[in-house]
Formats: structure tokens, C-alpha cells, sequence
């Protein structure tokens, strides 16, 4: 049967309707059929406490006028609604693009509930969501992602993820891009219709609006927004490539003021994402703490924007590179954010609670570039080899010197004063990060070699990894990066996936899973590697 007078009648609906309010503000979601209002993206939680949760949605008027819409929200135990523990009420309007967030309270702790919006008696689909765990769990689960890049691949991840069961997902940043259409993209999805909106880099407000909706229009991210609360911090893509306090790589003079482009990001990932506002826009303070009953700390780094200098270059006179290496003025986290940072871990371990989680963006451990010897090229290889960083690092024979230094290792100062942090005010840190598109693990060491931590490295969603050293093989590149790294007790260079992690108060234990690909639909999932930490230990061991 031909639907094409159906999709017609859609259409001219359609096109009535974003009149007002602009075809944008649809933000990639199609209206399939006139209503008095649309949830255009489905539904969403995060932040949770012991008695409150961020619930989050969007809905849009459906006459298409841009005005405002009071909406109402209700928490219950059951998914059919017949035990209702909590209500409450909300406006929203295109000041904040339709985006509905509030801090729903008076929960239980460890709890699981089901939430729903309602507006002009349309109700939203129905989303679950948990509290933070008392004092009587025995046991905490975390799904540890990044990296969500949308024209590099279909979302599986986030699919899978929506069908496991765990206390919260640890987003750990680039949950969007800002590239420009075909903007490191792969062609393979562009053709298979993964284009971004808007097709220009992002800028402006309007721009990153419009480039979270498209990302919230996945099905499969809107399937893990709504099976699970998430806890996130962004990175770089979330503004720009290799962002700093003041500025970014990716950001240049014809763009405008880079604060404004800031502010307009930050307004964006507040009015998108389900996080507790606890500071103004122009602060973009989003480093805080979760304590999971008395098992564990969740503490929430941000490595971006907080206090970070300028990152230095490879392409540096080596001399000077070295000397700004060591100044101990440079700071990836930024002087409050640093005696925060203690505090929070003091704070933990007078508490009572033995691990100490840290969730951030960047490689903490020290990854440095690996040696190949002229013979393990094959001919096809070279080019492709050598023409990436690591031709530009041999050729200036900086073998066995920091491979990114837009990571930890561009920071080393603050990077042996976090780690001394570690020893003076915790007790257990297992170190989360993200970033790299690979998979890692760490034995991170104070500067006397004693172990104080361990690191925690998840693959990406859907962005490529260590592509740029390969066709070698991936063995190889594994065995000489690790030769190379004496802290790195775990490295696959490919694979798009997540981890998984289990804590008690005994153990933690990570668990990396892959998805076989992200360019087809049919895909399958493989277990990885699986590390564990005891307390007391500061060593990963299989």
C-alpha cells in the first residue's frame, strides 16, 4: 500500500507549522502528524542524589507559534502510573529552546522509578531512572562511555547500553561534534544518510541548538537517555577542538569572540543535557560529586575549561617544549579546581568510603610515542605511517617522548601534584577517562614509584582510534606503545565499544566491550579485556 498522500499530508503540516517557530527549532525530528504539542526527543535523567533526579525533555507547540508551554511532570514506582510518588510543574518556551529540566526531590534512595511529561494533555514517553544508592548496597554498576561522533557511525552502543542494567552511564565527553558537514566524517556513513545539522561548523547558539537535536534524534541515544540516568562532563567537542580556558585550536578570528562561542556551547549542553545547573553560564562550573552510598565517591573533573593553559606543541622548538614541560605554574585543572579536588577526596575517605572514582576527560597515565625500527615498514606502509604524528615525533627524535600533549602529559606538574593529591587525601582512586578512541589501562605511580591509582580508559562510541598508525599490525603497535609506556599494563588501539564497571567495597573491576562495527546495521558484541583493582592495592590485575 503507497503511503505518499500520507507523508504528503505530513509535510504540508509540517511546513505550516514551523512558520513561527522555524524549521529549525525541530531540531531534526520529524512531525508525523498535527497535535496540540510534540515531544520532539524523547525523554532523559541525570545527576542523580539519594532523594532527586534531573528529568529532562523537549516539547514544541504544536500550532507551530512560539509561545510559551506549561508542562507537567509525575515520578512513579510503577510503569502504568498507579502509584504516583511525586509531581511537580514546569514552563518552557524558545528562550530556552523548549527544553524542559527540573529537579525532581522527595525520592527514595536506591531507588528505581518511572517518570513521565505531560502538556496540553499529550504525555511524553515514559522514562526510568534510579537514586543513589544507600548505605545498604552492596554492589554499584557503571556503563563508562565517550566519544559519540555522528557521522562516523551508528550509535549500537548506546543501543546495547540501553538494555543493561546499571546505576547510572558515565559520559565522559564529545557526546557532539562541531565539524562542519564531511568534517571528520566518514564517507561511508555519509552515504548511508549520517549528515549533520547544521552542514556549517558550529558557532552560534542557534548552531549548537540545532547540532544537539540532531544528535538527540538518534533513536538509540534517546533509548539510553531513557532506560538510564546519566552523570557527564564535557571535553573539547563540545565547544571546539583542543579547547582551553581561553581559546581553542579550532577557533579562529573570523569566527568571532572565542566567549561568546563559549557561552553559547555552555548554554546549549545545559539546555540539552539532563546535568544540575550549579553555577552561572559564564562560570561553567561543572566539576562536582556524587557519593554512592558507602561504597564509593563519583568526583566529576573538568579538564577543559575550568583553569586549563594553553596546550604546547610537538612543533615546538624542542628546547623550549621541554622547559614549558616542566614549569609548575602550568595547570590542566585550574588552582580552585585543584584544592577542590582535595578536598572532595579528604571529604571521601572521613566519610567512611573506600573508593575514590574520578571521572574525566584525558589520559592521566604517561603514554609516550613508541619505536619502530625502519624494517617493520612494509613499503604500502610507510606513507601511511609516517605521515601521521608519529612521523612528525620520529623525525625530530622524540622517540620515548609524550605522545599527546593535549593530555595529562602536557601537564606534568599538575599532574604530580594530583597524584601526591592522591597519596596525602585517598584511599582507593581508580582514574576514568576518556578521549582517545582506544582502550587503556594504567598503573599510575607518585615520582618515588610508588603505585597510587589506577586508570580506567574507555573506546569510543563511534570516533576512530589508532588508525594512524596502522596498517601496521595492531600486535605491533601494542607491544612497542606498551615497551614505551612502563605505567600501561593494557592498550587496544581499535575497537568502538564501552566499559563497564563493577564496585564493591572490596573490588573494582572493568569490563571492556566492542561492537564489531558502526558503519553496518547488523552487528554483534564481543567481551575484552576484564582488570581488577583490590582495595588497598593501587595494581590492575587480570
Amino acid at each position: 500500500m503507497s503511503h505518499i498522500p500520507e507523508l504528503l499530508d505530513r509535510r504540508r503540516f509540517l511546513a505550516g507549522a514551523s512558520v513561527s517557530l522555524g524549521a529549525l527549532a525541530l531540531r531534526g525530528f520529524p512531525v508525523l502528524a498535527a497535535a496540540t504539542v510534540h515531544f520532539t526527543h524523547g525523554v532523559a535523567s541525570g545527576d542523580p542524589l539519594a532523594d532527586r533526579v534531573i528529568l529532562w525533555t523537549r516539547v514544541l507547540p504544536g500550532d507551530g507559534l512560539a509561545t510559551a508551554l506549561d508542562v507537567q511532570w509525575e515520578i512513579a514506582i510503577d510503569e502504568q502510573f498507579a502509584q504516583v510518588v511525586a509531581t511537580g510543574a514546569s514552563r518552557t518556551s524558545a528562550a530556552r529552546d523548549y527544553t524542559v529540566k527540573v529537579d525532581a526531590a522527595g525520592l527514595r534512595p536506591g531507588t528505581a522509578y518511572f517518570y513521565r511529561f505531560n502538556a496540553l494533555g499529550v504525555h511524553s514517553v515514559v522514562g526510568r531512572t534510579r537514586t543513589i544508592a544507600d548505605r545498604s548496597a552492596q554492589r554499584l554498576r557503571f556503563a563508562v562511555v565517550s566519544c559519540s561522533n555522528y557521522p562516523q557511525g551508528f550509535f549500537h552502543v548506546y543501543r546495547e547500553l540501553a538494555r543493561g542494567e546499571f546505576d547510572a552511564v558515565l559520559h565522559l565527553g564529545d557526546y557532539i561534534y562541531e565539524y562542519a558537514e564531511g568534517g571528520y566524517a566518514n564517507p561511508v556513513m555519509l552515504d548511508q544518510g549520517r549528515h549533520v545539522e547544521p552542514v556549517h561548523e558550529i558557532v552560534s547558539l542557534e548552531d549548537y541548538r540545532t547540532r544537539y537535536g540532531l544528535y538527540r534524534s538518534d533513536p538509540d541515544l534517546q533509548a539510553v537517555h531513557q532506560a538510564h540516568p546519566f552523570i557527564c562532563v564535557w571535553d573539547d567537542h563540545e565547544i571546539t577542538n583542543n579547547t582551553w580556558r581561553e581559546g581553542a585550536e579550532n577557533h579562529s578570528p573570523d569566527e568571532g569572540e572565542f566567549a561568546v562561542r563559549r557561552l553559547a556551547a555552555i548554554q546549549a549542553y545545559h539546555e540539552w543535557l539532563p546535568i544540575r545547573d550549579q553555577a552561572s553560564l559564564e562560570e561553567g562550573i561543572i566539576y562536582r560529586s556524587f557519593d554512592f552510598g558507602d561504597i564509593a565517591s563519583l568526583i566529576m573533573l573538568d579538564t577543559r575549561l575550568a583553569g586549563r593553559d594553553e596546550q604546547l606543541s610537538h612543533a615546538m622548538n624542542i628546547d623550549t617544549l621541554r622547559s614549558r614541560l616542566a614549569s609548575s605554574a602550568r595547570s590542566i585543572l585550574g588552582g580552585p579546581q585543584e584544592q577542590w579536588l582535595e578536598q572532595e577526596l579528604a571529604r571521601s575517605v572521613s566519610a567512611g568510603i573506600p573508593w575514590q572514582l574520578l571521572g574525566q576527560q584525558l589520559l592521566m597515565g604517561k603514554l609516550n610515542v613508541p619505536q619502530f625500527a625502519d624494517e617493520e615498514f612494509e613499503p604500502a606502509q610507510r606513507d601511511a605511517v609516517l605521515n601521521g604524528r608519529y612521523g612528525l615525533l620520529r623525525s625530530r627524535g622524540q622517540q620515548g617522548f609524550p605522545y599527546n600533549l593535549d593530555a595529562w602529559d602536557g601537564y606534568p606538574a599538575n599532574r604530580r601534584r594530583t597524584l601526591n593529591a592522591f597519596a596525602a587525601h585517598a584511599q582507593n582512586v581508580v582514574v576514568l577517562a576518556g578521549d582517545t578512541h582506544s582502550s587503556w589501562a594504567f598503573n599510575l605511580a607518585a615520582d618515588d614509584g610508588e603505585p597510587v591509582a589506577v586508570e580506567i580508559g574507555t573506546p569510543s562510541v563511534t570516533s576512530p582510534g589508532f588508525e594512524n598508525f596502522l596498517p601496521l599490525p595492531e600486535e605491533l603497535v601494542v607491544s612497542a606503545t606498551m615497551q614505551a609506556s612502563p605505567e600501561l599494563v593494557y592498550m587496544k588501539p581499535l575497537g568502538r565499544g564501552w566499559v563497564s564497571l563493577e564496585v564493591t567495597r572490596e573490588k573494582v573491576s572493568a569490563s571492556w566491550h566492542f561492537v564489531s562495527t558502526v558503519t553496518e546495521r547488523d552487528y554483534v558484541v564481543a567481551d575484552g579485556a576484564r582488570l581488577a583493582v583490590m582495595a588497598g592495592e593501587h595494581i590492575l590485575r587480570a
